[in-house]
């Protein structure tokens, strides 16, 4: 199961908190949410830092994200590793 909250919206970017795992039916729904607030030429934030688990779809999309789209991710120092 995933939370997705928007913890900050503007007409210049939205934030989204992801909170457990990105999985299955979630990634099309934050493919959804952060498709829709692109359209309307908003920048995207995702803060992953209670995020515990991403399966290859999931990786598929923030690696999708990250390069076609440029999105602000965030995530905590402790959850990267050499």
């Amino acid at each position: 199961m995933l939370k997705i909250s928007m913890t900050n919206q503007s007409s210049e970017a939205t934030n989204f908190q992801l909170e457990g795992k990105l999985v299955g039916p979630w990634v099309e729904e934050l493919r959804r949410l952060s498709d829709a607030a692109l359209v309307r030429s908003e920048a995207v934030s995702l803060d992953l830092e209670k995020l515990w688990f991403v399966d290859s779809q999931g990786i598929a999309l923030l690696r999708d994200l990250s390069k076609n789209r440029s999105p602000r991710l965030i995530v905590p120092s402790s959850s990267v590793s050499n």
